[in-house]
This record gives C-alpha cells, structure tokens and sequence, in this order.
C-alpha cells in the first residue's frame, strides 16, 4: 500500500495533469456516427467520443475538457491525440423540429429531421398529443440528455402522414422555420391597422383614374399588384405602371418591416401559397380589381422610338382599373389570333408597341435571359403530380415582363439620384475570387475576348452576351455560370451585372415581397421630400436568409412530389427516359428529364470506370465515355431514398455516353511493288 506521501504525490501530479488540460467553450457539430466533433471558436475540431456525444445535441454550446486521447486500457494514444470531455451544457439551439413517430415495443419516439443527428428521441405518453407511428409532427425538446443521456421530446402538432393531401408543403415549411400561414387572430391587427386608413381621400395623390389602365396575370389571380397603360405620343410612348401601394394602409404599423422581412415573400408551393400579408389585405384593400379606384404608386416613363426611356416620374396617385385581362387572351391578341380584346385594342396596341421596343433595345444594348422552356405540373385532388405539361413562355409574359423590368430600373435610378439608401439590387458578375479563372477560361474559348475589362458593365456584357450566340461549339454560357456571383440586397447603389444595367431594384409586387415593400416605404419618403432611411436597412440581410429559407422548402417539397410520381411511374412499368445534362461535377452530373423537366441525380462514383473531371470543358471523361453539360442522355429512374432527402437517383442506360470509335491509323508500311498495285484504287474497289 502506498504511505501518506506517495499518495499526496500522486495527488499532486493528478493536479498537474489536470491544469495542462484547456478548457475552453466549443459547438456541438454532430455527424451520421455515434461519435461528433466540438468546434471551438478558433476553428478547431476536437473529437468528441461516442460515449461524450449521448450528452449532447448538435448545436448545443458547451464548455469542454480537451484531454489526451487515452486507449481502452487507459494508456495514452499517439501523442497529440486529443478528445474532448463535455463538462458543461451553456445552451442549446434545438427547440422545434420535425420529424417522423415510430414506434418500439411500446416505446414511442420520434426520429429528428435534423442534420448530424442519428438518434431517436423519447416521446413520453402525456407528450404524444395523438400521434400514431408512420405520423409527421412538429416537436420540441422535453428533457436535454446532458445529465444522464437519455433524452426526450414532446409533440406540438400532427402534420398528417404520408397519405395526407399537402403534407409534403407543410412538412418542409416547418422543417426550414417558415413564418405559419395567417390566421383570423393573428391577422386581425393589421386588417384593423388597414381599416383605419382611407389614402383614397388624400388630396395629395394624383387623380389618373381617367387613364385606362388594364392588368395582365394569371386568369385565377386575385392578388393583382399592377395594372398598365400605354399611349402614343409624338415622338415615342408614355408607358406607365401602376403597383398597388399597401404602405398607404400600413406604412404606420409598429414592426411590421420586421416582420415581413423574417418572411421574405410569399411563398408558392405546388398546390399551397402562404402570402406574405392577410388575404384580406392583399386581395381586399389593395389589389387593383377591376373598376374600383385604389392608391397606387405609379412609374410614367417616356419611352422613345428608340426603346430609351428619355425622362420617368413617380406619383402616389389614384386609379381605376378598367379590366383584368389573362395572358392567354392577351396572347392571342399580340400574336394577331384573336380580336376578343376588340374593346381595349387601343391601349393594348400601343403597350405591345411599347414592349416590342423595350425588348429590342435590351437585346441589343443589355442583356436579357435566355429562354427556358416551361413546365406546369397538374395536381389531383391528393396534392400529387397528375400530369406534366411543358409550354413555351407567352409573348403577354413577355410583355408585362418587360413593363417591370423598366419601371424597376427607374425605380432604382430615382432612389439613387434622391442619394436614398436604397434599397438596391446589386449583381457584381463574375466573383472577385474568380476573375482569374474567368480570364483562363477566355483564353482557351474565346481568346480574343480574353483582355476584357470584366468588372465594368460593358465588358461584362460584351462577354456574356458572346458566351450566348448558339454558334459556339460548346455551351460557353451555360459552362460560365460556375463563376457568378449571387445578386444582393444593399443600400448603396451599384450595377447589376446579369441585367447589364446600372441600376436596379424591385418595385413592382409589395403585396407578395418584402424588398418591394421597403422600396415603396423610401419612395414614398422621397416623394415627401424625406430622402431619410424608411425602413430598417439592418433587415435587408433577413429578407436574403428569409428568401433561401423559403426556397429550400419548395425545392424540398417538390423532391418528395417528384419521388412519388416517379415511383408511381416505375410501378405502371416506365423507368426509362430521355435527358439533358444540366450541371456537372466531379462526382457525376444532374439529369433534367426532357418531356417533364424533372431533375435527378447520376452519381459516377461508383462506376466501374473512373472518371475524370475537366472544369474548362465542364466534361467527365473516361476510357470508353464522355460526358457533357447540356448532352443528351438515356437513364432509368433507380429511387428516391429518404436519406437523400428524396433527390431522385438515375443510372446510365448502357450504352449511353459512349466516345465514338477511334479511326484506325493509317499504315506506316509502303505496299509491295507487284503489279496488281498499280491498279487504280476506284478499279480495285469495283473489283471487290
């Protein structure tokens, strides 16, 4: 045994030991594994061993013990090693959560949707609320497993199961922390806010009922934002584009900026929409129905036979829309189909004049998107895809598209020349850290575009709008897109690259989008005479989280909608389909169906062959196959596997992507000198 005094040294150097340990406050970063990793504030990844990680949940902040990494024998591994040893729980970041109820024995548990975690969390029965196995729920935390590992959840709502018409939008909404639809209760206050307002009887709009404005949409749209009217004037058009002005109801409202910006805009799932303002707002006050006057803020332009806008004002007016038009209708009269519009031929004779003139001018002086076939996905009455229709966009579309985009671009030009803080905007083309790699890339395609200035709009233009002529031999435009930047929100003006424009913002939808909102609040102020920030410029970064959110749920609900109709398509016996190559990687390329415009996944990897990537050709290639962006394909359709979070698998038919067969070498050798060779080659072949 050991006396008194080894004891204490023993003590002493535990003591030791133990002061070298660091302690420091790191993140919780789970993985697919029973072990995870605390990520500390300078970067750092320490291991955190399986037994630590039952403590914990991904995201929670804690406070560590980083110690030598010990064997099971209690020896030390290899020297450096180190493990962390969680010792503290400071907080935690899950709170609500989605996920799926199963059931063991007669245990019920929840399996969390929630990325690096793997385990099932404990539903107790006073916190089931209902639920039965195979059900989708919203939950929350009940009891964190920091003390003893074991922890539990509760249930806040049944989102339904996988039978239940829509379940896919409202599973996905909550999974990305989407703001919930509104309610009578939760509406009501800004209705009462609205109600009290009645901007028609201020004296200081302009009357324009008198113009003979028409809106354009969707034949089921009720939410119109906009309404137009063109008229012929000596030396061009007087186009002007009337919005629906929701901030002459709710311009005063305490936090409502806030509270549009965390939901961004309206969000359009298939079968569901979830608007950004109440329906009663939206459709009620402010929409520009058809013969009944309403507060509009309004862009007249005169526009030039040459397509140039000369000279825009900007109005808070007055008027009456004198029909709602659809865009079928529409279409059939600027194509010259139908004369059913007889009535309203005047003022849609000049706006067509006007559109045909805009557009031309774009197309010669900016830059204008490129067109894209489109898609309408038909649902039945259990919110599934029935059908697929593919449709060439209508020349209406065109033709309010255009009116937009001009009054957005004077929209943006006002804002700046008032020396307002935006809201602008900005697309700064190719990414900073990409300018080199863009020069590279012009140098083997387009070499004598390769001393472009491409941080100016004119050289970016020039460049892009090479990239899209069809007469290259490769999809230049496409293969570029790698190397662009994201447009951003900014209070300060700056070019817009993708447009080709000095600059812009957007104007035209307040009932639907937060950015137009704050647009009108500033104009509005302008107006006034008060070139002061009207809404909060620290919001314009949560309208871009709140905008990605509403995104990843869309393209999340879409991939569980498309995973069902092709399964349902594989059942009938159809797997295989024809396809393009719509982006490429080094793993293997996204395939868009051409009949459905569909998109899956081909993952090369596991191909018997290797593959190699070149990112100048935007090609994968091996021994016996290449493959391209924007090639044709054939692929079977394999599945859609939950834990790809339903993205649908597609294998290579055989065959497909083969390189065509190399032509034989012609021979070195010189032929004999007999005399059957001084035969003529055309005599010999007539022999044969």
């Amino acid at each position: 045994m050991l006396d008194r005094n080894a004891m204490a040294q023993l003590k002493g150097l535990r003591e030791e030991l133990e002061a070298q340990n660091e302690r420091v406050d790191a993140t919780v970063k789970g993985t697919q594994h029973r072990y995870g990793f605390a990520v500390t504030a300078d970067g750092r990844e320490i291991f955190i061993p399986p037994d630590e990680m039952l403590k914990v949940l991904p995201g929670d902040k804690v406070a560590i013990c980083i110690r030598p990494a010990m064997t099971k024998k209690g020896k030390a591994e290899k020297p450096g090693r180190t493990v962390a040893e969680v010792e503290r729980l400071i907080e935690t970041s899950l709170d609500q959560f989605v996920g799926q109820i199963v059931q063991k024995g007669k245990a019920v548990f929840v399996v969390p949707d929630l990325a690096g975690l793997s385990r099932w969390l404990f539903i107790p029965p006073h916190a089931r609320n209902g639920v039965s196995p195979g059900d989708l729920a919203t939950c929350a935390l009940l009891r964190h497993p920091i003390k003893d590992g074991k922890p539990s959840a509760k249930v806040l709502s049944r989102l339904g199961d996988d039978q239940t018409p829509g379940v896919e939008n409202q599973y996905c909404a909550a999974r990305a922390g989407l703001a919930e639809a509104w309610t009578e209760k939760s509406a009501q206050p800004l209705i009462d806010a609205a109600s009290a307002q009645n901007p028609l009887e201020d004296s200081s709009r302009l009357d324009l009922t008198g113009l003979s404005f028409v809106s354009i949409d969707a034949a089921r749209t009720v939410d119109i934002d906009d309404a137009l009217h063109a008229e012929v004037t000596t030396n061009g058009w007087q186009l002007s584009v009337a919005v629906a002005d929701p901030t002459a109801y709710l311009a005063g409202v305490e936090n409502l900026p806030s509270l549009l910006a965390q939901r961004g805009a309206s969000v359009y799932f298939h079968g569901d929409v979830t608007p950004m303002l109440p329906e009663a707002i939206t459709q009620g006050l402010c929409a520009l129905a058809e013969d009944t006057p309403r507060p509009a803020i309004v862009c007249q332009m005169q526009v030039l036979d040459s397509g140039e806008i000369e000279s825009f004002a900007f109005h808070r007016a007055v008027v009456r829309s004198r029909a709602k038009l659809a865009y079928a209708a529409v279409d059939r009269y600027v194509t010259g189909n139908s004369d059913d519009l007889i009535a309203h031929a005047n003022p849609l004779e000049a706006l067509v004049q006007v559109y045909r003139t805009l557009r031309e001018r774009r197309e010669q002086r900016e830059l204008v998107m490129e067109e894209r076939r489109e898609y309408r996905w038909m649902l039945g009455d259990d919110k599934q895809i029935a059908e697929i229709d593919s449709y060439e966009k209508l020349a209406s579309q065109h033709l309010v598209e255009e009116c937009m985009i001009a009054a957005n671009k004077c929209a943006a030009e006002f804002l700046r020349d008032q020396g307002a803080p935006g809201p602008f905007v900005v697309h700064q083309g190719f990414r900073t850290d990409r300018l080199e790699e863009a020069k590279v890339f012009l140098e083997k395609h387009r070499a004598d575009l390769k001393d472009t200035a491409l941080d100016t709009l004119e050289g970016y233009r020039a460049v892009l709008a090479d990239l899209g002529q069809g007469e290259h031999t490769l999809p230049l435009r496409e293969m570029v897109n790698r190397l662009l930047s994201r447009a951003l929100l900014s209070d300060q003006p700056g070019p817009h690259m993708g447009l080709a424009t000095a600059a812009y913002t957007n104007f035209t939808s307040p009932l639907r989008k937060a950015l137009d909102f704050f647009v009108h609040l500033q104009i509005a102020g302008c107006l006034s005479g008060d070139t002061t920030a009207r809404y909060p410029l620290e919001q314009l970064p949560e309208i871009t989280r709140a905008m990605a959110r509403s995104r990843e749920a869309v393209a999340a609900a879409d991939r569980r909608l498309v995973a069902k109709y092709l399964d349902k398509l594989k059942a009938s016996g159809q797997t295989r389909f024809s396809g393009t190559v719509s982006h490429i990687s080094s793993s293997g390329f996204t395939v868009k169906l051409t009949d459905t415009g569909l998109e899956g996944l081909v993952d090369l990897r596991p191909d018997s062959e290797k593959f190699s990537f070149d990112k100048w050709t935007m090609s994968l290639t091996s021994t016996t196959r290449r493959f391209q962006l924007l090639q044709s394909v054939e692929v079977e359709f394999v599945g859609a596997p939950a834990d790809q979070d339903f993205l649908a698998q597609f294998s290579l038919v055989d065959g497909c992507g083969l390189k065509p067969p190399k032509e034989p070498k012609p021979e070195n050798n010189p032929p004999a000198h007999d005399e059957d060779t001084n035969a003529a080659p055309d005599s010999a072949a007539s022999d044969a």
